[in-house]
């Protein structure tokens, strides 16, 4: 399972690329209204640190917009995913683009009709998103799980990217479900290295230490 960092935060990337275990990035126009910075230059920046897939959105909300948009961010870095909501333009744009070839990511995903749409037409990745589904009483995972299993059903190759994350056991239940991927906020991925048991055993393990003779 690939670990995505979902954020715009150049520092948060830096933090986390340390650790080795970042797959790629995912943005949306809310996270990069915080850098306060031109989106491509953060796009360029994010790239030389992280080797791997990095998702920008596009912000037109029409067909024509959407390509053209998606043309002028792919053509940024060969790792510029395009990320496209899941709307009526969104589609005949990703069918288009499926065809020349371009990465995408469909974002917005609240149903499988809605994935199994984006799957049909092309999409690289599909993006479920768990908690905003959680936050109206569903269950965001038991999206996710059908989703794996229609796409086992007809070998789609889209990949699951399950977003929206926002604490440990929504990583969990992901790679249980068989997604292919996880985006999360720089303090979720912290949150995955820590758990107290460790914090209480590592502390006892130091404290006997103490009591071993130390060689004169």
């Amino acid at each position: 399972m690939k670990f995505f960092l979902d954020t715009a935060n150049i520092e948060e990337i830096r933090n986390a690329a340390e650790y080795g275990l970042i797959d790629g990035v995912t943005t949306n126009p809310s996270l990069v209204s915080k850098e306060k910075r031109p989106f491509k230059d953060v796009l360029l920046e994010i790239a030389r640190i992280v080797d791997g897939p990095i998702s920008a959105e596009v912000v037109s909300t029409d067909a024509a917009g959407i390509v053209r948009e998606a043309y002028e961010l792919a053509g940024l870095h060969n790792n510029i995913v395009i990320k496209i909501p899941m709307i009526k333009e969104g589609m005949k744009a990703l069918k288009q683009l499926s065809a020349d070839g371009i990465r995408t990511n469909v974002t917005l995903i609240f149903s499988c009709n809605q994935a199994l749409i984006a799957a049909k037409l092309g999409a690289t990745y599909i993006s479920p998103f768990v908690g905003r589904f959680d936050d109206i009483s569903e269950v965001g995972m038991d999206l996710v799980a059908d989703i794996a299993r229609i796409f086992s059903n007809y070998q789609f190759p889209t990949q699951i990217l399950v977003a929206s994350c926002r604490n440990p056991l929504h990583i969990r239940e992901a790679a249980l479900s068989g997604a292919h991927i996880a985006t999360m906020p720089f303090t979720v991925l912290e949150q995955l290295l820590k758990h107290p048991l460790t914090d209480i055993g590592l502390a006892r393990f130091l404290k006997d230490w103490e009591k071993v003779p130390k060689t004169v």
